[in-house]
């Protein structure tokens, strides 16, 4: 449990200069964060009101609702995801996942319903995020972008050049929708 860092590769900047710059945070973590809270709050008042109101509450069922509550709230809770020059991290309740992103090896997207995107380091560190994460926060992208063709030159990253151009692909046809919207041009 906890955070993963591994040093930087041979020949990566060093990690004072990897670590200083911009840094870019989730903008809508704070709100998705409420959104869980409230969600599995309401969940937990309704059992609790119609146990109360059946003469069947008891602290046995009261535990129980109140950990069903927070299994909720724990499975709704996004990742907190933050990227400066050099570093992605995705944090967890209990965990943080770090990678190095000018040392990238491979980048993939995962199968399944929910997509994620899957991004591995030189050390062998991983962490998976939501891509619309990077969709919604265009200075995220742009710090990582930038790292990823870091990795390119370097030639680390061997294995996700076509994940990445899916995904720049994808975050500029979502940013050319914003401005055409904004703009009243659609």
């Amino acid at each position: 449990m906890g955070r993963r860092i591994t040093p930087a590769a041979p020949g990566a900047r060093d990690s004072a200069a990897a670590h200083s710059g911009p840094s870019a945070h989730d903008l809508h973590w704070a709100g998705e964060m409420r959104s869980a809270l409230g969600v599995s709050s309401l969940l937990g008042t309704a059992l609790f009101t119609v146990d109360a109101a059946s003469g069947r509450l008891d602290p046995t069922r009261g535990a129980l609702w109140t950990g069903l509550a927070f299994l909720l709230f724990a499975i709704m809770l996004p990742q907190r995801v933050s990227v400066r020059p050099g570093q992605l991290s995705a944090r967890r309740m209990l965990t943080t996942d770090t990678v190095r992103t000018d040392s990238l090896v491979s980048v993939h997207w995962t199968d399944g319903v929910a997509q994620r995107l899957v991004l591995r380091d030189a050390q062998g560190n991983r962490a998976e995020i939501d891509p619309t994460v990077l969709t919604r926060n265009p200075a995220m992208w742009h710090l990582l972008d930038a790292d990823a063709r870091t990795a390119i030159r370097r030639d680390t990253l061997r294995e996700g050049t076509t994940a990445l151009r899916e995904l720049a692909r994808h975050i500029d046809g979502e940013t050319a929708h914003t401005v055409f919207k904004v703009s009243g041009l659609q």
